[in-house]
């Protein structure tokens, strides 16, 4: 389908005149990001799920329309004003208590990588993280818990594995002598710390 049948599927078959080809090529572009009403009017006009279009969904607005829920049953799931929850996934900055985050969580299905990036805790537990491993990992226990709901000994053994794999490269590469021993280091270091909620995630989420 080209960008004319697809406007046209959308103004004829779901009453939103104002979508034109060029529109349709700037959501393609990703110039313009189209709103929750017009994902699901493109998704029925290219006969896929909202889901399907969407890809892995990132956003709150994107993992609410992935799972073809309306605001207003988000916001009562969380015990949320209607516009106060809009408000949230607007800005994409969600504020909900402990409660009303386990309730969202449930409401949209979340896993809990999901849940910590779309209530803006991966950046914190990035830094957490960093520095568990090139410090003491005990320490890091406490605070990185408060940010992610884990069983207290699953979560000190990723920790502890962590601190151990990413020690035992720094070793390994200082090991191998020479000039280029430290630059090898520092190398291997960085990569395995810009990797690291990927490497916490795939040991504390079996």
């Amino acid at each position: 389908m080209g960008p004319e049948h697809v406007a046209y599927g959308m103004r004829v078959s779901y009453g939103m005149p104002y979508v034109t080809p060029d529109l349709v090529i700037a959501w393609e572009r990703g110039t313009a990001v189209p709103s929750g009403p017009e994902v699901t009017a493109l998704a029925g006009v290219l006969w896929c799920s909202a889901g399907e279009l969407i890809g892995r969904p990132r956003t709150l607005r994107e993992h609410r329309v992935a799972r073809g829920l309306a605001g207003e049953d988000v916001a009562r799931a969380t015990g949320l004003e209607h516009r106060a929850y809009l408000r949230m996934e607007e800005s994409d900055d969600w504020r909900g208590n402990e409660r009303q985050s386990a309730a969202l969580a449930e409401a949209l299905q979340l896993s809990l990588p999901d849940f910590v990036a779309v209530t803006k805790r991966e950046g914190k537990l990035t830094e957490l993280l960093r520095s568990a491993v090139t410090t003491r990992w005990q320490a890091y226990v406490r605070p990185v818990a408060k940010l992610v709901p884990l069983d207290r000994k699953l979560l000190e053994s990723a920790l502890q594995q962590l601190h151990t794999d990413y020690q035992g490269q720094m070793v390994a590469s200082l090991s191998w002598g020479g000039n280029s021993a430290a630059d090898a280091a520092g190398d291997a270091g960085r990569e395995f710390l810009d990797g690291i909620v990927e490497r916490f995630w795939a040991l504390a989420v079996p």
